[in-house]
Parts: structure tokens; sequence; C-alpha cells
């Protein structure tokens, strides 16, 4: 078996629990229960054992750069010492190895002044689940108590917003409800002035379609070329969309790494709050225990991890890993047969189509032709 790529990219929970009960929640509320089974929060010893791994991971393969994601449940219930203490020791082990960027996926409920100068010490980014304004929000992210969650993500926001924190608000992460107006769930995010959005579909396989799911009158690709005609067409780039940055990359011949578009191999991993070693949480959208690898990091070093067969079949790019069907589509390079997990069907496994397929044809071939006929447009005013 050839060497295996190496990873670049750990997502680590930090803590389990979490303070909302959002119902497209695909840790929570799908398939998955393997959750219930782990500590509520990373221990410290199992911390340095991370920070030791990914280190030895740097070195061997003479990374300059890794990227760390806190992550949860709700990362910040972790607490601050645990969470400085992670900190700290990823610095310490990486030092004169790489450069490590670290961010927090959060739902900003709780961040407070003192987070934020903790995070500003250890230059950590912030990254805010955000589904659009009140309404659109509290549709599905409400708190456990079925309250609001609104008002406290928005506090939250207002202070990623002040001078001295604006640097680390890394930007918005919106999960897609076509019920929503989407230009009016654009603007809301907009008004919280985000460096980036990023838009997801919500996880879902052949045996659990996602709602509306209209293969004949694509509703969520239409959803999101509302957005785009409004974002591309804007006098001034108001924000970032990495889904549709990426699309365009790859339409005039780039190369991105994503787990949604696009054929690269992943080079990420899910390390669990037990150090157990996990794949993509989007798969715990498709059955109970179905990111498990059995592999954990006191056992097993990543080059080991990388050259596990479920792991190595799981993180597979390239047109080989997809369904015969997708082979030959004319927007296989862009799409990539879109996230794995919602290729999934109990009878076949992942040897399907996305059951977005309809979606992202339509999606993928809009933006390709729009920005190619851009592109060609322009070179010829140059010329």
């Amino acid at each position: 078996m050839r060497d295996a790529n190496p990873f670049v990219e750990w997502v680590v929970k930090v803590a389990q629990p979490c303070n909302l009960a959002c119902d497209h929640c695909y840790v929570y509320e799908l398939r998955d229960r393997t959750w219930q089974r782990k500590p509520s929060a990373m221990a410290t010893a199992t911390a340095d054992r991370l920070a030791a791994r990914i280190a030895e991971h740097a070195r061997r393969h003479a990374l300059r750069r890794v990227r760390v994601t806190l992550h949860g449940g709700e990362p910040l219930i972790a607490g601050p010492a645990r969470i400085e203490h992670l900190l700290s020791v990823l610095r310490q082990e990486l030092r004169g190895t790489a450069d490590c960027d670290i961010s927090v996926q959060s739902n900003a409920t709780l961040l407070n002044p003192q987070w934020m100068e903790l995070f500003r010490r250890h230059g950590v980014s912030v990254g805010v689940s955000l589904d659009g304004g009140r309404e659109a929000n509290d549709r599905h992210r409400r708190a456990r108590n079925g309250r609001s969650s609104y008002d406290a993500v928005r506090r939250g926001l207002e202070l990623l917003r002040r001078p001295e924190n604006k640097a680390l608000f890394a930007g918005l992460l919106c999960t897609i409800d076509i019920s929503s107006p989407p230009l009016e769930v654009f603007e809301s995010l907009l008004g919280h002035a985000p460096p980036a959005v990023n838009f997801l579909l919500p996880h879902a396989t052949w045996e659990h379609p996602p709602p509306g799911h209209d293969p004949d009158r694509t509703p969520y690709a239409n959803w999101l070329l509302a957005v785009f005609e409004r974002w591309y067409t804007a006098p001034r780039q108001e924000t970032r969309i990495r889904l549709f940055e990426d699309l365009m990359d790859l339409a005039l011949g780039g190369d991105v790494r994503s787990e949604s578009v696009g054929l690269a191999e992943t080079d990420f991993l899910v390390v669990e709050s037990d150090g157990t070693i996990e794949l993509s949480d989007s798969l715990k959208a498709t059955r109970d225990g179905a990111a498990a690898t059995g592999l954990d990091i006191f056992a097993h070093d990543f080059d080991a991890v990388a050259r596990h067969p479920v792991v190595a079949d799981a993180r597979r790019g390239g047109l080989s890993a997809l369904a015969d069907v997708c082979r030959d589509c004319e927007v296989v390079r862009l799409c990539g047969g879109g996230v794995r997990a919602h290729r999934f069907h109990p009878r076949t496994g992942f040897a399907n189509p996305s059951v977005y397929c309809a979606d992202l044809r339509v999606l993928t071939t809009r933006i390709r032709d729009r920005v190619v006929a851009d592109a060609a447009d322009l070179l010829g005013t140059a010329s």
C-alpha cells in the first residue's frame, strides 16, 4: 500500500453536550447515538496525548502548518481551564515544528469577555453557527427548554464585532432551510458583518431525504442560486462565501480541498472527547456508529490511522470513489459527487449519487456557465 497523504486538520470534540437542541443537528438528532457513551469533556491527559500525536505527525511529514478546530456539542461547555490547557499544550508541542491555526466553532450563546480575552491571547478564531434572522434561526436552533436562542447569539456576535475582537471573527455557518426566503436569510447574516459565510445543505440520505426534496424542481439549487446572484453581482464584496468561491475556482480549472465539492482527498480527522478517532461527523446522518474507526490516539499514531482501510476508503478522492453513474457526469469535477454521507442508501451503501444530485447539477452548471462566460469576456476585453 502506498504511503497515505498526511492529515493537516483535526476537529477536536472538547465537549460532548450542547446547550441548544437544534432539530437538524447531525450529532444528536439523526441516526447516531455513540455520543451517549463518551465523556462530557476531554480530559487533560487526552489533550496532552492529542497534542503530542499532532506534533509527531507534523514532524514526520515536515508540515509547516496544521489546523485544529475545537468542536462539540458546544465546545465552550468544556470551560476555560480545559480549553486553555489544550491551547497551551498544542503550542508547546508544535513549537519549532509547525504553525497551528486554531479555531472554535460555537453557537456563541456562551461567549463573554473572559472567553474573548483567552482567545485573543492564544490567537483563536471564532466561527458561529446561525441560520438567519430571529424567525429563521429559531425555527431550528432553540435552547433545550424551547426558548429562542437568537438574542444570546446576537450578543455573542456583538462581542465578536468589537474592535479588539474583530480580527478573531472567522464567519458564520448557516444550514439551509428552503422555507426561509434566501435573500432575507442572507441579508440578516450580512447584518452581523461576517468576513465569511458558509451554507450547508441539511445532512440527509436516500433513506431519509431532506425536507422538500424534489429532483424535478431542485429547491436547494434555486435557494442557493438566489443568494449567489445577489452576492456575485454586488458592487463590492460584502463577505466571502466558501461554497461559491470553491465552485468558481473549480470552474476555472483550479483545485480545492473540500468535503462538499470537488474530487480532492479529505485531509482531516475527528478526535472525540475520549480520544477515539472518527471520520467526518456528517456520516452520523447515515447510521449509528458510521463515523467510528475503532482507533484512538493512545494506541495509534496518525500514519497508522491513514493506512487503516476504513479511513483510507472514506477519505479517498477522485472518480474511483464515486458511483458508476457519477463518473461520466459533465459536472462531476465540480460537485465531486457531493458530501459522502448524502450518497448513503441502506441497501447499496455509498455507491450512489448524492440525494442532492439534481440540485448539485443545476447549481454547479449555472455557476460554471456564468463564471466561465464572464472570464472569457474579461480576457476578450483585455486583448
